[in-house]
């Protein structure tokens, strides 16, 4: 790891105890680094940009898409009206994440069917995080410990997981790094321009994913309880205060149409979440630091200890020294949304691993902090080396699986239809949402066969439920077909495949599927099953 500098003054007054303070944690080195020292940490950050950005890319379509990385590509590929429709009715909460999508997607309609080209996105936005992960960590700390942050960064498998998914998830880890960046560059030069910055970057947050409020609370959190930093003579917390208030104002209105939402929908978009244990806890920590495992969980915790206790800061007192404070504002932005969301959920279950990838950035700069404090250079680069080793283990082991749940087989599924199908069948989902997953996969075995046009619906069984007209309507999202309407189905054809999709465990189906059960065997008594991951297909025929 190349020495380090202390950080550019960034305040109109030269003397500032932070500023002081930089120069301490310097002594003895050059304030102005020369240029093999400049262009190693450049190198070091640029081999730390390619090796997250070939980890990310490796084996980028190796695992088969599942239900909610269809349910983005369908929802972005109907028409703007039914589009519309949609995300304001059920889908608000990742709009930004899909409104980036469709234009993605519309570069080129050909790449377009790729899912390799569809997941990329997530990956383009994942490599953008590492500059922004590095570039808070610099403004907290030093470039040494923004270097090390980069390289646990560009391994860290959990990072991996999800820019490897069609998902708003490495959107919503972006966008919280750069908010919580330019509220510090703000506090540290409190000039408009940051403000501003930090004001829409919170916006974007809470409309890549709703659970970013949490991460603006937290901001709120820090400076009510803990006040601002001593930045020295010039810096008027008064004022800075009054603008703060201004601002989550501003950030309140602007996210209000995504509050009215929330409060339409209510939890039931998420009432399938389960309420975790200690366990859970335990493994959610655990992915976090980017293992399935404790050993690397275990270091990350001594590396964090290390940067929260250090002599002569009063991390749990009202101290106000610029290292106390940047210490507390980790911990509250990778506590409190955790913290908060499992105490909701001895309510009501709302605590989800997925949902808390914003918390990783404060768990990076807090373990690299530890680490830069370490004395001996052997010793950090031993550290740092098992870390990166374990990290890339775990990397190794989500290219094949996931951290947090199992995969549905509705690709299986569906291209089993696809290809047992006569002329004639029908098909019906025993919950409309089911239809979205097969229509992305008859779409791109449409897109694969030149004699049949891309995206076309005639191809497979004729469509019975849920269906508004030729292609993908916004009303083909919700509802579950009728007893009688079974019964008029099963009149009108010799075979029907009935697609269910997490139905429930076996023994304790779900009503739609008990009633599928006692209707159709009346008018279509022969029965065959096949068993996917989450997913049961069902043939009836006469």
């Amino acid at each position: 790891m190349p020495p380090y500098e202390a950080p550019a003054n960034q305040f109109p007054v030269n003397h500032s105890p932070l500023n002081q303070a930089s120069a301490n944690e310097d002594a003895g080195t050059s304030t102005v680094p020369s240029d093999p020292v400049r262009s190693a940490r450049w190198l070091t950050l640029a081999v730390c940009l390619m090796a997250g950005t070939a980890l990310r890319l490796a084996y980028l379509a190796s695992k088969p898409f599942w239900f909610d990385e269809c349910f983005s590509v369908e929802l972005v590929r109907i028409d703007w009206r039914n589009f519309l429709h949609l995300l304001w009715w059920r889908e608000a909460n990742m709009s930004l994440y899909y409104l980036l999508l469709r234009a993605w997607l519309g570069i080129t309609p050909i790449y377009g069917q790729s899912e390799f080209f569809i997941r990329s996105l997530s990956v383009a936005i994942a490599v953008a995080t590492l500059p922004a992960i590095y570039w808070i960590a610099r403004l907290l700390y030093d470039r040494r410990v923004a270097l090390i942050t980069a390289a646990l960064f560009s391994a860290n498998a959990y990072s991996v997981r999800y820019a490897q998914e069609a998902r708003s998830y490495s959107l919503f880890l972006l966008l919280a790094t750069v908010s919580s960046g330019f509220l510090i560059a703000w506090i540290r030069k409190p000039v408009r321009r940051n403000l501003a910055c930090y004001v829409l970057a919170s916006i974007l947050a809470v409309y890549a994913h709703f659970y970013a409020l949490l991460l603006v609370v937290a901001h709120w959190i820090v400076l009510r309880s803990f006040g601002r930093p001593d930045l020295g003579p010039g810096f008027d917390g008064t004022t800075l205060a009054a603008q703060m208030r201004h601002t989550w104002k501003i950030i309140g209105i602007a996210v209000l149409p995504l509050l009215v939402f929330v409060a339409k929908t209510g939890a039931g978009p998420i009432r399938w979440i389960s309420r975790p244990g200690p366990h859970d806890m335990l493994e959610f920590f655990e992915h976090l630091s980017g293992s399935n495992s404790w050993p690397l969980l275990a270091i990350y915790a001594l590396a964090c200890i290390m940067a929260l206790v250090q002599p002569g800061i009063k991390f749990w007192k009202r101290d106000q020294t610029w290292e106390a404070w940047r210490t507390r504002f980790l911990f509250v932005w990778l506590i409190f949304p955790v913290a908060l969301t499992v105490l909701l959920s001895v309510i009501r279950p709302v605590f989800l691993d997925r949902y808390m990838i914003f918390c990783l950035p404060p768990l990076l700069i807090l373990a690299a902090a530890g680490l830069s404090r370490l004395r001996q250079s052997w010793m950090l680069a031993a550290a740092l080396t098992l870390m990166l080793f374990l990290s890339l283990q775990g990397v190794s082991y989500i290219y094949g699986h996931d951290f947090d749940s199992e995969r549905d087989g509705s690709a299986a599924a569906a291209n089993f239809i696809l290809d047992h199908m006569q002329a004639g069948d029908g098909v019906i989902f025993h919950i409309a949402e089911a239809r979205v997953p097969y229509e992305f996969f008859r779409s791109v075995r449409a897109g694969e066969n030149t004699a049949i046009p891309a995206f076309s619906r005639s191809l497979g069984p004729e469509i019975l439920f849920p269906r508004h007209g030729l292609g993908l309507d916004y009303r083909d999202f919700t509802g579950k077909p009728t007893a009688d309407f079974l019964r008029s189905a099963a009149l009108s054809h010799q075979r029907l495949w009935i697609f269910l999709i997490d139905n429930g465990p076996p023994g304790n189906p779900d009503p739609t599927t008990m009633m599928l059960t006692q209707t159709l065997p009346e008018l279509i008594p022969n029965l065959q099953r096949w068993q996917f991951p989450r997913v049961e297909v069902r043939l009836y025929s006469k």
